[in-house]
């Protein structure tokens, strides 16, 4: 359905200056004409029961436990139970950190300004209801489909919603789809559309949704599964063939009942395959992870954000309400010694204008309304061009006639801003060069003209009047945290729309070593060409909202992993735009739609917490998923090696689940939540797989030494088992050691407390009885020992090899730009 055709619905007469009334407002909630639609911020309850329960290995698991109880074996059937316990804990896991995030989002939702009664409330967006008279200014997000009753200047960003790129001038009937954002003017729009039959909810708009950011991790876990999945099938059927010839034959196996055996054993075999429990471990780090962080006030909108910031190699920062507070004070007015005019009056009125920003908000102060003005013609002021102009009627009052602009001295007056040979260069160049933000008072002698407000340009003849300054308090975190990803090898570029030298002031007093900064409005139109420039220059000054996007995608092709931080409505489309966009709690609401990550207490200095978080989880997941494709090596090594040589698989699914559970899910569980700072290096799975695979052969080929040894000595089926299963439990014990180096107290009391475990279920007798182990016989014992050992110097011979492995490819990766999150994730699914 096109965008352009959603607001059909004949308008109701209301009259924009008052509003609905209280009785208005109560037959349309009664009619259920409100706004009530709340989509998650975090991931839906279905979304979470699917991705626990509802996967293509569960079904085979659970198919195979279904088997098992059908032919009476539910001894057998504990892998069974070990599935639904996983996909119990990643729900209540995942639930628990919805929960947090939920509550959070509710607390932070963004605001709806309507007029009722002739006055201004601020409501919920769920709140609003059919023909409500919305009051938009620049920053708000649109919370309902409706229509243009009057504005001024007003402009509208669809980019989340329609794609289209640029902002889009709104004229009284024109339709503002809820979801959008408003980057310039003001105006009143009445509600056409609510709730669910709005645009934003109807089609899943990209302002209220967000799409899934890259991740390393769940990408390669997604492969592994897809091998897993396409192998699964045929290497089944080989080794259901071979367990019916070792019964005998299919006709044989069928008549005598020994089919049963035959299919248990298929059944072990399977289900060892898969590495069940990596998916599990994976969403409970990232659910738990973002749980951490909503602890400390950082609101996770979707979880693998919590490894993507782990993985910036480039973090862009808005100088306002990042490194600086966001609160701004007005520190003075230099009048410039030629002005023929006072504008106290016209910057009263600019103080009071209902659409004053947070820098015009502090004239109000010091310059209050002694006499009411009312302007005739006004441009309002907008990121892109950084200035406003007005012009007053009864413009023969001589104190106010003409034009008045007031904007950014380098966007109004150009080069001459920065002459340090004209008094308002001089000027200018002085203030701006101690961190005081500049704006500069102008007048010309022409007012306004429709043209010129249809235009949006600048009237002929402007003078300098005054030169005002404003100052911004420094974050006391800003230093310390700039310095912590500069120590980490992030790079940090600081992109403004305020003058180069008073962010590069601001920018000395956190530490950084930069002179005056780039003036933005040099840098070429080329993409490529810019991207060469941001790899040298790290300040950037008088950047447009369009630009920030710009400078985000230009990095982005040159192989940058880019974070974004911003507050304000001119972030938007840089946050989002960013593989992770960062937000202040008090930025405006369209930022904080699009972000990731909202910082909700708005202190910078929790960076740091959430790259430790997503460094955590991949470091940790890295470790673990080696355990996991170790076993689905072995496990698939074995299959293979028993279908070709038809033998009878040497493990019952009972005797597997001891050493699943107590050398690879249980403590894979505790390893996946310890604390971990290793630095992010690309190639996560290259480097399981580099361990796993080898590793995975080195036991398949043991065991099945093992057992053509045992059967040559003539040893029962029962103490072939047994022996198996103490191999392959002793084996996969030192592999988890190995694994865990270097041990601190709480991997040794882990791993302690597993070889207990294994010994008290090769010891106690009912445990002996349930999981059929008996004593392997002399000669056998010796075999299993002979074998442990072996298999024990083989694997770690592969890990000596493996380390160094490791070493050369991270230092390889980092020696190399990373790539994008758009090249990581095109690279995926190649």
């Amino acid at each position: 359905m096109d965008a352009a055709a959603v607001v059909d619905t004949a308008l109701v007469h209301i009259d924009p200056a008052i509003g609905l009334t209280d009785a208005e407002v109560a037959e349309r909630v009664a009619a259920g004409a409100t706004n009530a639609f709340t989509p998650d911020s975090s991931r839906s309850v279905w979304n979470i029961v699917r991705s626990n329960v509802f996967t293509l290995f569960n079904g085979i698991v659970f198919t195979c436990f279904g088997i098992l109880l059908v032919l009476g074996r539910w001894q057998d059937a504990i892998f069974g139970l070990a599935a639904f316990a996983n996909s119990i804990i990643g729900c209540w896991q995942e639930f628990r950190a919805k929960a947090a995030l939920d509550r959070l989002a509710l607390l932070n939702a963004p605001r709806a300004r309507v007029r009722r009664n002739g006055a201004e409330l601020e409501l919920a967006p769920a709140e609003v209801v059919r023909d409500d008279i919305l009051v938009l200014r620049a920053g708000d997000q649109v919370p309902a489909d409706a229509v243009i009753v009057q504005g001024r200047a007003l402009q509208i960003d669809e980019s989340m919603l329609t794609g289209e790129a640029d902002a889009v001038d709104k004229n009284a009937g024109d339709d503002a789809l809820s979801g959008s954002i408003v980057v310039a003017g003001e105006g009143d729009a009445q509600v056409v559309r609510v709730g669910a039959d709005s645009y934003a909810n109807k089609f899943a708009g990209e302002a209220k949704r967000f799409s899934l950011v890259s991740s390393e991790l769940r990408t390669s876990i997604d492969r592994v599964l897809k091998w897993v999945s396409w192998i699964i099938g045929p290497v089944g059927l080989l080794v259901l063939n071979a367990q019916m010839m070792v019964a005998g034959g299919w006709i044989v196996a069928w008549q005598s009942g020994t089919w049963v055996q035959a299919v248990v054993n298929t059944i072990a075999s399977l289900t060892a395959m898969i590495p069940l429990g990596l998916v599990l471990m994976t969403s409970i780090a990232f659910a738990v992870g973002a749980a951490k962080l909503a602890a400390r006030q950082v609101l996770v909108n979707e979880l693998p954000a919590v490894e993507g910031l782990a993985r910036v190699d480039v973090i862009c920062l808005d100088k306002t309400g990042t490194l600086t507070a966001g609160e701004i004070e007005f520190d003075g007015a230099h009048p410039l010694a030629d002005a023929s005019a006072d504008g106290a009056q016209v910057l009263a009125w600019y103080g009071a204008a209902p659409d004053a920003n947070a820098t015009a908000r502090c004239l109000r102060e010091p310059f209050p309304v002694d006499a009411a003005l009312r302007s005739e013609r006004y441009i309002p002021f907008s990121s892109a061009r950084k200035w406003s102009a007005v012009s007053f009627a009864g413009s023969s009052i001589h104190a106010v006639a003409g034009t008045w602009v007031l904007g950014a001295p380098e966007m109004v007056f150009g080069d001459a801003a920065s002459d340090r040979t004209g008094e308002l260069g001089r000027t200018v160049v002085d203030l701006a060069s101690t961190g005081r933000r500049t704006l500069v008072l102008a007048h010309s002698d022409s007012a306004l003209e429709d043209a010129d407000v249809e235009s949006e340009r600048l009237p002929a003849g402007l003078r300098a009047v005054t030169v005002l300054t404003f100052r911004e308090q420094v974050r006391p975190d800003a230093a310390h945290t700039l310095a912590y990803f500069r120590s980490q090898g992030v790079g940090i570029r600081i992109i403004s729309g305020d003058n180069p030298r008073t962010v590069a002031a601001i920018a000395r007093e956190v530490g950084l070593d930069v002179a005056d900064g780039f003036d933005a409005r040099k840098l070429p139109e080329d993409d490529t060409a810019l991207g060469e420039i941001l790899e040298t220059e790290q300040m950037f000054g008088r950047v447009t909202p369009e630009q920030k996007k710009r400078m985000v995608v230009a990095l982005q092709a040159r192989g940058h992993t880019v974070a974004m931080t911003g507050d304000g409505v001119n972030d938007a489309l840089a946050i989002k735009t960013a593989d992770i966009g960062i937000a202040m709690n008090s930025g405006s609401a369209a930022t904080k739609a699009v972000a990731r990550l909202v910082l909700l207490d708005g202190q910078f200095s929790h960076l740091p917490d959430v790259v430790a978080e997503g460094r955590q989880v991949i470091a940790n997941i890295e470790r673990v998923s080696m355990l996991f494709l170790t076993k689905t090596a072995y496990a698939t090594g074995l299959a293979i090696l028993f279908g070709v040589m038809v033998l009878e698989f040497p493990f019952l699914p009972r005797q597997l689940s001891i050493t699943d559970g107590l050398t690879i899910g249980i403590p894979a569980f505790f390893l996946a939540l310890m604390p971990n700072a290793q630095r992010y290096v690309p190639g996560f799975l290259r480097r399981s797989l580099s361990f796993a695979i080898p590793s995975g052969i080195i036991i398949a080929i043991a065991l099945t030494v093992y057992t053509r040894s045992a059967m040559a000595l003539g040893v029962s089926e029962p103490q072939l088992r047994t022996g198996s299963t103490i191999i392959l439990a002793i084996v996969g014990i030192w592999v988890l050691t190995v694994l865990s180096r270097p041990i601190n107290r709480f991997k040794a009391l882990v791993i302690g407390a597993m070889f207990i475990a294994l010994l008290v279920v090769f010891t106690i007798g009912f445990a002996t009885e349930f999981f059929q182990l008996v004593d392997p016989g002399e000669q056998a014992a010796w075999l299993v020992a002979a074998v442990t050992i072996c298999t024990i110097g083989a694997i770690e011979v592969v890990r000596f090899f493996h380390i160094r492995f490791v070493a050369r490819s991270m230092a390889a990766a980092l020696a190399t730009p990373r790539p994008s999150a758009q090249a990581t994730t095109a690279a995926a699914s190649a």
